[in-house]
């Protein structure tokens, strides 16, 4: 897939050199299973396992100089080439009555203070003088069941989520049933995205004056925002664990109209699983990136490394779902994507099987690590957002109910009263 996407994007190197073309996109994949780890260190990890081989070891400025050789180019069509929902066996863990939940967000990425990177990306700014990295904004499809990544778009933070959501609306299908939170009941993006034949099924603000049309059996009612019919569900959803209790009103819009088919109450329930996009960018940011600083100095690397970001965890996400597949019945959720991170590591560093004269097993050294260390069953989630780093001066937002309570237990309640 490499050498192809290097010849569909014309960086085939045209001489043998030290540093061909495709050993610069492995040098690029394996800086992020590395993260704290400079390029030539990162190097040292490619080729730990090849001793006895003649190696010769590029000095820092040949590794730049072969990162800028390639552009971001072939990252781009090998993270296109390999988005999409993960194949997987497990249709009642990842489908809901015939429908693929997928989800849409957005987050932010710090990088590089350097003079290239601040003509295109600025910086935060504040009460207290602004930040101290610019930052950029990446909004990611997922497909809920399998954390896969979709689609991915990223810009200078001016620009808002909703821009970036109508041009993710490329990669949504009829089929699909779309979760959002409030910032995505605006109209005109609304319609942009059900003209692509996905539901919706999207948080709106209470207070929002939306016109009663009929009521349906199970409370919730039909109503229109701009030219698009929607049913909404008004939910008191409480939640209580042996940290405490809260209790919270939800009101959602769907493009599914069919109460009997699609009831509000399971509605309300399969919302939930719009915070699976929050786990997979706490995987990318906290996980693989350790909360770090993005390396690249200039936008073209910034393009490079935040593709080569989203292929290792579309890699990792595979992987896992592979070895899960392996096992009838066993939920992807049950696989731990640190695990999946810290074989792949080893596997890299021991250089093991990168001779490729066996029958490929989907499963291998990486799905067997996995399924030794299978997590519980999926806990509901009880925290809201929260800061994730150490050295931040906000706590945690939401309601403050302990991360670590086990045994949690949800009433959904489908409001009826007039709006």
């Amino acid at each position: 897939m490499v050498d192809d996407v290097l010849a569909g994007t014309r960086r085939t190197q045209q001489r043998i050199r030290l540093l061909p073309a495709r050993v610069v996109v492995y040098l690029l994949l394996a800086g992020c299973l590395f993260a704290d780890l400079g390029y030539r260190q990162v190097w040292a990890k490619l080729v730990a396992g090849l001793r006895g081989l003649p190696l010769r070891t590029p000095t820092g400025s040949a590794l730049r100089q072969a990162r800028q050789r390639l552009g971001p180019a072939p990252l781009r069509a090998l993270f296109d080439l390999l988005r999409g929902p993960a194949a997987t066996s497990a249709v009642a863990q990842v489908w809901w009555r015939g429908l693929l939940p997928v989800v849409i967000d957005g987050t932010t990425l710090t990088i590089a203070d350097s003079p290239a990177n601040l003509r295109r990306y600025v910086k935060h700014r504040g009460n207290n003088g602004g930040a101290g990295y610019p930052t950029l904004r990446l909004s990611a499809l997922l497909a809920c069941g399998t954390r896969s990544v979709l689609d991915a778009v990223f810009d200078p933070i001016t620009t808002g989520e909703l821009a970036q959501a109508q041009r993710l609306a490329r990669s949504l299908r009829a089929g699909m049933l779309l979760l959002a939170d409030r910032n995505y009941a605006a109209a005109d993006l609304i319609t942009t995205l059900t003209a692509t034949g996905t539901d919706l099924l999207i948080r709106c603000k209470t207070g929002r004056k939306l016109p009663l049309i009929r009521r349906c059996h199970d409370g919730s009612w039909l109503s229109v925002i701009g030219s698009q019919r929607i049913r909404v569900v008004e939910a008191r959803i409480s939640i209580t664990t042996t940290g405490g209790s809260h209790t919270g009103d939800y009101r959602l819009i769907t493009t599914l109209l069919d109460a009997h088919r699609y009831p509000a109450a399971e509605l309300a329930r399969l919302y939930h699983q719009r915070w699976e996009i929050e786990t997979a960018y706490l995987e990318l940011k906290s996980t693989i990136l350790g909360g770090r600083v993005l390396r690249a100095r200039t936008p073209d690397g910034i393009d490079q490394e935040i593709h080569a970001l989203l292929i290792v965890y579309q890699l990792l996400r595979t992987a896992m779902v592979d070895a899960t597949d392996s096992q009838p019945g066993l939920d992807p959720d049950r696989a731990s994507f640190t695990t999946a991170l810290h074989a792949t590591r080893d596997q890299i560093v021991h250089a093991a099987g990168v001779i490729a004269d066996t029958v490929t097993d989907l499963v291998g050294a990486i799905g067997e690590r996995i399924l030794a260390n299978l997590l519980p069953d999926r806990r509901i989630r009880t925290k809201t957002r929260m800061i994730k780093r150490s050295n931040s001066k906000y706590q945690a937002r939401g309601p403050n109910i302990d991360r670590r309570t086990y045994k949690a237990t949800t009433s959904i309640d489908v409001l009826t009263d007039e709006p």
